[in-house]
């Protein structure tokens, strides 16, 4: 299947966007896969890293073109642009941690030496490891913060992330682990174009540039990033930046007390009516129907 034919997703198993204001989010395997009878097809995230923590149950897993079968405990990472697809044993039990770009990029810097463990398509076998019951903890205490925010929680979702990849990267560096397979570098120069893409958009996302400045950032033409970002992730180059800008209103609505005309000034917006035609546009919300619409944490 070639890349272009691969369907990209915004979430485990489906198109819709991403559904929360966190840079996190925890779901068990069993509430999404039991709806698409126990099987997700191949597809990919531009943006989205996984990781699947299997307590019981059986998988046969499709990463990057190779087909294995593996039994729980086990715990699967899945990078960005990876191709993957699941098929669970319908008696499988676990959950999904999905990170949006943003934090995977702050726990790579942070992680230094052991950061390879975020780019690796990995399956790694618990049985008998001393890692096994810390990495089920923290997959538990991770869903315990997630669904029941308090003070702190951005930070705490942060902290157990963090910890689970460092447990990870330790069961990479074992000269049995199976199924641990490095990415190879972009398959062709349009990932490459658009991991670029995607880096600059993190780093100028406040100043709102222009398509064609980014595309004169690129050394391309904005035509041709347009096609790319269409081509590989099913979305404009436009849609990209607004996603990002879409997802820092939400946190800043959600995490901070900042008003909607400090918010909106924050994101690059000349005018806070502007901000909430945009959000408002993307959400069915204005900022400050979603700011009353969340828990407190």
């Amino acid at each position: 299947m070639s890349t272009t034919a691969v369907p990209v997703f915004k979430l485990y198993g489906e198109t819709r966007h991403w559904p929360t204001p966190d840079l996190l989010h925890w779901e068990s395997i069993p509430e999404r896969s039991r709806l698409h009878d126990w099987k997700i097809h191949p597809h990919r995230h531009t943006d989205l890293l996984h990781l699947l923590h299997l307590s019981s149950g059986r998988v046969s897993l499709e990463l990057e073109g190779s087909l294995h079968a593996h039994d729980a405990p086990l715990v699967i990472v899945v990078p960005a642009m990876s191709i993957h697809g699941f098929h669970f044993s319908p008696d499988t039990q676990g959950h999904i941690i999905t990170l949006a770009s943003p934090l995977a990029e702050r726990l790579e810097a942070r992680l230094g030496g052991q950061a390879e463990v975020l780019s690796r398509a990995t399956a790694h076998p618990l049985e008998g490891t001393r890692q096994a019951r810390r990495i089920a903890t923290l997959v538990d205490q991770l869903g315990e913060e997630y669904r029941h925010p308090a003070p702190g929680r951005e930070r705490l979702l942060e902290a157990f992330a963090e910890a689970l990849f460092i447990e990870i990267s330790r069961l990479a560096e074992r000269p049995t682990a199976v199924g641990s397979a490095r990415l190879p570098q972009p398959r062709h120069r349009g990932l490459a174009h658009l991991q670029s893409y995607q880096a600059l958009i993190e780093k100028q996302f406040r100043q709102q540039p222009s398509i064609e400045r980014f595309a004169e950032q690129l050394g391309m033409t904005s035509a041709h990033l347009n096609l790319l970002c269409r081509r590989l992730a099913d979305r404009s180059a436009l849609q990209l930046l607004h996603e990002r800008l879409l997802l820092e209103a939400k946190r800043q609505l959600t995490y901070t007390n900042m008003t909607i005309g400090q918010v909106a000034d924050s994101l690059g917006f000349s005018e806070p009516a502007y901000f909430t035609r945009f959000f408002k546009r993307l959400t069915g919300l204005s900022p400050r129907e979603f700011r009353r619409r969340q828990p407190e944490a």
